[in-house]
C-alpha cells in the first residue's frame, strides 16, 4: 500500500488471503474478516503505546461490547491485506476504535469493523469507570474517522 500521511492511524495487521479462507463464490469469507480484525484490535492497544500486558498490570482492563462490520469490496485468494487502526471516541467507561482493511498492493479499501470495548473490573464482572491518566493518553491520540 502506497505510504500516506496516516494521521494518527497505525498499522495493526497484515496478512494473505488464501484458498481456503474463501467461500463458494471465491471471495473471503465473512469469519475470516473477523478473524483478521479480531486480531488486529488486540494490536491497536500496542501500536498506540498502551501494550496490553502494561494496561493488566496497571489493573486495566477492557472487553468488547459492540463490534460492526462494513463490507465494501470482496478480498480474492491471492491478494495481501493490511489494516490500519485508530480510536476514535472516548467515553467515560467505554472507548471506540476503527479499523479499516485494505488491499496491501493497491491501497484499496475492503472492509471496515468499528469496536467499542468498556472497561471491565474483573472481580465485580462490571463495567467500571476509565482511569483518568488512560483516558487522557486516549484523548491525546484520536484519529479523524473519515481520513485514510
Amino acid at each position: 500500500m502506497p505510504e500516506q500521511n496516516q494521521g494518527g492511524w497505525k498499522e495493526t495487521g497484515r496478512g494473505v488471503v488464501h484458498p481456503w479462507l474463501c467461500d463458494q463464490f471465491g471471495h473471503m469469507n465473512v469469519r475470516h474478516y473477523n478473524n483478521y480484525f479480531d486480531d488486529s484490535s488486540f494490536h491497536v492497544w500496542t501500536a498506540n503505546g498502551l501494550g496490553v500486558v502494561e494496561m493488566e498490570a496497571r489493573g486495566v482492563v477492557t472487553v468488547v461490547a459492540t463490534t460492526k462490520y462494513d463490507f465494501i469490496q470482496e478480498m480474492t485468494v491471492g491478494q495481501t491485506l493490511v489494516i490500519k487502526s485508530g480510536f476514535t471516541r472516548v467515553g467515560s467507561k467505554s472507548v471506540t476504535y476503527l479499523q479499516k482493511m485494505f488491499d496491501a498492493d493497491h491501497g484499496t479499501l475492503h472492509a471496515t469493523n468499528e469496536g467499542t470495548e468498556v472497561f471491565f473490573d474483573p472481580e465485580t464482572r462490571k463495567a467500571t469507570e476509565m482511569p483518568e491518566w488512560f483516558r487522557e493518553r486516549l484523548n491525546a491520540i484520536l484519529v479523524d474517522p473519515e481520513t485514510i
